[in-house]
This record gives C-alpha cells, structure tokens and sequence, in this order.
C-alpha cells in the first residue's frame, strides 16, 4: 500500500491523491505540513530534506515533487492509460503539467492566500487584482486549448489533466468574479465527475 504524507487542503498533495486513486492504488494519507506541522521533523526530513510536501512512498521508493509523484504512478500503475508510452504523446502532457507548477498554480496562491486564507501579508487589494489577472489570462489560454480537444493532451483523460485539473479547481470554487470560459468548465465537469477525484478535491476550497 502507497504512503502519502502531506495535508489534503495542499493542492499539491491533492495530485498525489488524485494520481493514486485514479491508477487503483490503495493508499494511506498522513496530515503533516500547513496547521498539522511536523516538516521539520527528523523523521520527515529523512524523507523529503527541503521540509515541503507531498512525499510518496511505495514500498522503499520514496518520492517527493508533486509532478514526479504523478508521473511515477502514471508510469508504474497506469500505463496506457494516464501514462504516454509515445514521446510526443507524452511531452504533450508534461509542458501542461509544468506550465502548471510555473504559471497557474503561482498565479492562483496569492489569491488563495489572500482571499480563502485572509493571511494579512497577501490581502492587499491590488495584489490580489493583480493576480486574478494573471490567473484569467492563463484561464483563456486553457480555454482556447480545449476548445481543439476532449482533455489536454487530446481525446484520452491523461496525468495532465490531474495537474491541471487540481488548479482549475481551485480557481472555479474561489470567491472570485471570473469570465466565462466555456470549454473549461466543460471539461472541468468531467474531470471532477471521474470518481478518483471526488475524494481528493475537497470542497470547500481552504
């Protein structure tokens, strides 16, 4: 059975346990991180030394990196499904896997930071304008992307669609105005209709 350590409200932690489920893994998920602590535990920087979460163990495979914790289940359990055996296929998915870790997931903290979690240092009205911005300039670019396809990497739900999938979820359930992005919220539905996900996109959003 996998380990998942890190706290559900981590929209980190919540593509591990998304990956996992989705691949039939059985797993355990261990609160630490955020309000639960313990980062900076010896017994957790074995584990993962830069004190962030998630952390996946299988067996003695230990992982940490939220990206490579869903390629690795991708590659290990769900080959020919979520996991790309062709190249091209495959880099379809990683560039929106990591213009998600680069662009949309900082474009969406501070307004979650700001918004959801009222952390002073982030609930300046113009940082936070400032972000939703940037955040609907990006949503227009999935939007326009997925008008093309079913899912991000074509016609077959895929790893990038759990990456990406978790930040559209954020976005959509932020007490936030939005436009209209019709073929997001098409493809949004789908993605959190799949049963896997239910139990690791938790709503409220916090």
């Amino acid at each position: 059975m996998l380990t998942i350590w890190g706290r559900i409200s981590s929209i980190n932690v919540q593509k591990a346990v998304w990956a996992a489920g989705e691949v039939g893994q059985s797993f355990e998920r261990i609160d630490c991180g955020g309000p639960f602590g313990g980062l900076r535990e010896p017994v957790f920087l074995d584990k993962n030394p830069n004190a962030q979460i998630p952390v996946l163990e299988d067996g003695e495979v230990c992982i940490w990196e939220s990206n490579s914790i869903v390629r690795y289940l991708a590659a290990r359990y769900g080959s020919g499904w979520i996991w790309e055996e062709d190249p091209a296929k495959r880099a379809d998915a990683d560039r929106w896997m990591d213009w998600m870790q680069s662009e949309l997931q900082p474009a969406l903290a501070p307004v979650l930071r700001g918004l959801v979690r009222k952390e002073p240092e982030f609930m300046e009205p113009k940082q936070i304008a400032a972000s939703i911005a940037k955040a609907e300039r990006l949503m227009e670019i999935l939007d326009n992307h997925l008008a093309k396809r079913s899912f991000l990497a074509g016609e077959r739900f895929g790893m990038a669609d759990i990456a990406v999938g978790c930040g559209a979820h954020r976005w959509l359930n932020m007490p936030v105005e939005r436009f209209a992005r019709p073929q997001v919220q098409r493809w949004y539905e789908a993605i959190f209709a799949r049963p896997a996900a239910r139990p690791a996109l938790a709503l409220p959003v916090t």
